[in-house]
């Protein structure tokens, strides 16, 4: 599989209803997302899609979570890294494959040493 991928940065926020305090109420994270689009095989650009593309895409994603309650972004009512990767999933999607992206794996990190992802076919 060939791929290409992206990162970005910013802060949003969330709660977790059924943790103990502080984590039950509103509280920040400064996340880092990692975005890997996969191939099998090259296209006749020798891509596995536009890097542009790509980086709009996720910028775009970032832009509408940024500084906001993800509870309201991703439209559920407990965001975990593993659903804001699939809300970020969902929104690159469509996008990458059009562009001929075939798999796209997604990782959010809410700290240094913790992540939650997904990677499925477009």
């Amino acid at each position: 599989m060939f791929e290409v991928g992206a990162t970005g940065r910013f802060r949003a926020f969330h709660r977790m209803p059924l943790q103990p305090p502080p984590e039950n109420e509103l509280h920040a994270h400064d996340y880092r997302v990692e975005v890997v689009a996969e191939r099998e095989s090259l296209d006749e650009r020798g891509m596995v899609c536009d890097l542009d593309v790509l980086t709009t895409c996720l910028a775009g994603s970032i832009d509408r979570a940024r500084d906001r309650d993800l509870a309201e972004v991703c439209a559920a009512p407990v965001v975990t890294v593993e659903v804001l990767a699939a809300w970020i999933h969902g929104r690159l999607a469509a996008p990458l494959r059009v562009d001929g992206a075939e798999f796209l794996a997604v990782r959010v990190w809410e700290s240094e040493d913790a992540f939650g992802g997904i990677r499925a076919p477009l």
